[in-house]
C-alpha cells in the first residue's frame, strides 16, 4: 500500500486533501466521495488503520522512522495538510459564496455528486441480488437522512466529544456527510463556523503579538470546544477505520452498493433549488441559539423555473460539477497508463 510518489504526486494530494476539507464543510457532500472518487480511499483507510498499538508502540520505544513507515506518515501528513489549509482558506472562501451565490454552490456539488455516481458505478459489474438489496437499503437511509428534522444547539463537551465522532464519518463513509449530520444535532453552526472562526481570529491576534484572547471567557470557551470536538473526530477517525477496513475486506462488492445506494439517496439535501425554514416561536418570531444564530428547522425543496437566468446558471454550474469529476476519471486513466 506504500508508494514511492514523486514531488508532483505529494502536491495532487495536498490538493487533494484541500478537496476534502471543502466537501466536508459543506452540508450534504462528503469528503469520503472525494478519497473514493480520487483513487485514494483504500489506502486512507489502510493508513488509518495503521494507528493503533503497535505505532504506539514504536512511537513510545522512540522507534520514530519505524513509526513514520509503519503508519503510512507520508501520506496521512500531506492529506492533512490540505484539509487544515482549506479549512483557514477554502472553506472560508465557501462561506462567502454560500452567502452571495448559495444556489450555484448547491449546483456545483450537486454536478459532483452525479459524476460521482457514474464514476463509482461505471466499473461495478457485480449486480446481483444481494447487491441490489444492499444498494436500495444504502438509497432509503440516504433519502430518510435527507428529512429528518435538526435539533437544538449544545455545547456539553461530551456531547461536542460524541459529535466530533459523528461528523467525522463524512471523511470515511462517502455519501454521509458529517457537515449535514451535524446540522441535525443542532452543532454545524458552532463547531465548523463560530469555532473555527475563533481559531482563525485567535492564530490572527497572536501573529500581531495581541494576547488579549486570553482573557476572553468566550474565546477560550470556543477554543476549548473546537479543541474537544477535534479530540472527538481523531477518536472516531481511527475507530472507523478499523471497522471499514474489516467491513472492506470480507464485502467489498455489498460494501460499494450500498456506498452506491447511499450516495445516491444525499441527492436530495444537496438539491440545489431550496429554501431554508427557520425554528419559529409562537408569535412567528426566528428563533436565535445561544450565539445568536437563526435556527435551521428544515430545507423546502422546490422545482426550479426554467425561463430563469439563475436556473440555466444553475445547470451550467451541475455540469461543470459533472465535468470535475470526469477530469479526475480522465487523471486517474492517464496515471494508470504511466505505470
Amino acid at each position: 500500500m506504500h508508494q514511492n510518489r514523486t514531488l508532483l504526486d505529494k502536491l495532487f494530494l495536498i490538493i487533494k486533501g484541500l478537496f476534502m476539507g471543502a466537501a466536508n464543510k459543506v452540508p450534504g457532500v462528503s469528503g469520503g466521495i472525494v478519497a473514493f472518487v480520487g483513487g485514494f480511499y483504500e489506502e486512507f483507510i489502510y493508513s488509518l488503520q495503521k494507528i493503533n498499538l503497535k505505532a504506539l508502540k514504536l512511537l513510545f520505544n522512540g522507534r520514530f522512522k519505524s513509526f513514520y513507515h509503519y503508519t503510512n506518515a507520508t501520506f496521512l501528513i500531506l492529506l492533512i495538510t490540505g484539509m487544515l489549509i482549506s479549512y483557514f482558506s477554502v472553506s472560508r472562501l465557501l462561506d462567502y459564496f454560500l452567502e452571495k451565490k448559495e444556489l450555484f454552490v448547491w449546483a456545483a456539488f450537486f454536478g459532483m455528486v452525479l459524476g460521482s455516481i457514474y464514476y463509482i458505478s461505471k466499473d461495478f459489474g457485480q449486480w446481483n441480488k444481494k447487491t441490489i438489496t444492499a444498494c436500495i437499503v444504502g438509497l432509503l437511509i440516504g433519502v430518510s437522512i435527507s428529512f429528518l428534522n435538526p435539533a437544538k444547539e449544545n455545547d456539553h463537551l461530551l456531547f461536542i466529544f460524541f459529535c466530533g465522532m459523528i461528523s467525522v464519518s463524512g471523511m470515511t463513509l462517502p455519501g454521509l456527510s458529517g457537515s449535514f449530520i451535524l446540522i441535525l444535532i443542532g452543532n454545524y453552526v458552532l463547531l465548523l463556523v463560530d469555532s473555527v472562526n475563533s481559531l482563525y481570529d485567535t492564530f490572527a491576534e497572536i501573529l500581531r503579538g495581541d494576547f488579549s484572547f486570553m482573557e476572553n471567557g468566550a474565546r477560550i470557551h470556543a477554543l476549548t470546544i473546537l479543541g474537544v470536538f477535534t479530540l472527538g473526530s481523531a477518536t472516531g477517525l481511527v475507530t472507523l477505520s478499523h471497522l471499514l477496513g474489516y467491513v472492506l475486506k470480507r464485502y467489498n462488492n455489498i460494501t460499494t452498493a450500498v456506498i452506491i445506494g447511499f450516495i445516491s439517496g444525499s441527492l436530495g439535501v444537496i438539491w440545489p433549488w431550496k429554501e431554508t425554514m427557520f425554528k419559529l416561536d409562537t408569535s412567528g418570531n426566528v428563533l436565535l441559539d445561544t450565539n445568536g444564530n437563526e435556527i435551521i428547522s428544515n430545507y423546502r425543496r422546490y422545482w426550479p423555473d426554467i425561463f430563469s437566468t439563475d436556473t440555466w446558471g444553475a445547470i451550467f454550474f451541475i455540469i461543470f460539477g459533472i465535468f470535475i469529476l470526469l477530469s479526475l476519471d480522465w487523471y486517474g486513466k492517464k496515471r494508470k497508463e504511466k505505470k
